[in-house]
């Protein structure tokens, strides 16, 4: 996106002191809990009260959504609390209808943004609108499609646009219900700074006990923004009860949070430090993570030498691996020193959970 940086416009003409929020219900369930829940942000440091009225779902017969009614109840709010309004919008019609009814920030979906024809029609319906269109990841982690999508709806002229990260789908189990893949989203930042970028802390962690961690570590990393799921009677919610919060619980939240901003130079030294420490502390959990899941595969391999009566040291497997770890950490900048220390561990770690299986 050639000329990107009048995209952080809209954001710096708020000028917010707290990072930007959008709250409110996963889904729009009645117009009693939608006001209920409005009137009850209303004085906080929400700027954006979203509500889901069509809600794509997985598999069919779950909640999808009150439709278009919900549009009614979002304008209520607005003339009742003063909040902007949120909601998702999916195809052409969508839109029309979310336009027609004033919503003041749309966003797409990670369903939505996985397909470049739904991003297409969105685009086209949505020309040249100064509405906020955010443009949440898509389900895969694959940053060309996600900034795909921010450009196709660029090149349509509309110029108030940011991602939101809400995490990627995968077959493995892990203790969020979407993994951040937290490098994924600082390459982007990384690449294109005048991007507003929110983190949807609700999709990733599927658990409210998690969103203020999680929204702390987004803020170390510089976002501009969170996007948490908000119902008065979370337990009871129709879609996505674990992960949402109370309006008490998100305004305990924000007061909590620990917001670094750059105001002379000794801040903008401390805030660039943090960051750098965020991507570090991103980067070793996922090595944990990674180091958890090799000796897994070491226990099975245990396993099938137990059940031949193979040794467990093998030392010419070994000397392959060293080699070419050798060559590839040289590739990285990595001394040949620093990689035989590491694997060497590695490699002993390795060696003791297949004795321990061996051994019964």
């Amino acid at each position: 996106m050639e000329n990107s940086a009048g995209l952080r416009t809209w954001l710096d003409k708020m000028n917010l002191d707290h990072p930007l929020v959008i709250a409110g219900p996963c889904s729009a369930e009645t117009e009693e809990q939608v006001l209920k829940i409005a009137h009850e942000l209303k004085d906080s440091d929400v700027n954006y009260y979203r509500a889901g009225i069509w809600k794509p779902r997985t598999r069919p017969g779950n909640f999808e959504g009150v439709g278009a009614i919900g549009l009614e109840w979002l304008k209520k709010v607005k003339e009742e609390t003063g909040l902007k309004t949120a909601t998702e919008v999916a195809n052409r019609a969508h839109v029309e209808l979310a336009l027609e009814n004033d919503v003041d920030l749309l966003w797409i979906g990670a369903r939505s943004t996985v397909s470049p024809f739904i991003i297409q029609e969105i685009a086209d319906a949505l020309e040249g609108t100064d509405k906020i269109v955010l443009v949440k990841n898509p389900v895969n982690p694959d940053l060309s499609l996600w900034l795909g999508g921010v450009e196709r709806l660029y090149s349509k002229n509309i110029k108030n646009l940011g991602v939101i990260h809400r995490g990627f789908s995968t077959y493995e189990k892990s203790k969020y219900r979407n993994n951040p893949e937290w490098q994924l989203a600082i390459e982007l930042q990384n690449k294109f700074p005048d991007l507003p970028l929110i983190l949807d802390p609700s999709h990733i962690t599927g658990n409210r006990e998690m969103i203020f961690d999680v929204s702390q570590t987004a803020l170390d990393l510089n976002y501009d923004g969170l996007m948490i799921e908000t119902h008065n009677n979370p337990d009871k919610a129709w879609s996505d009860a674990a992960q949402q919060v109370t309006p008490e619980s998100l305004k305990q939240i924000m007061r909590d949070l620990k917001i670094r901003k750059e105001t002379d130079e000794e801040a903008d030294y401390n805030n660039k430090l943090t960051n750098c420490r965020a991507q570090i502390d991103v980067i070793d959990n996922s090595l944990v993570e990674m180091l958890g899941k090799r000796m897994k595969v070491s226990d099975e391999i245990g396993k099938l030498k137990k059940s031949r009566n193979v040794a467990v040291l093998q030392s010419k497997r070994w000397n392959e691996i060293l080699g070419k770890m050798i060559m590839d950490g040289e590739e990285k900048g990595l001394s040949e020193e620093f990689i035989l220390r590491i694997f060497k561990a590695i490699h002993q770690e390795s060696i003791n959970h297949q004795e321990k299986v061996v051994k019964g």
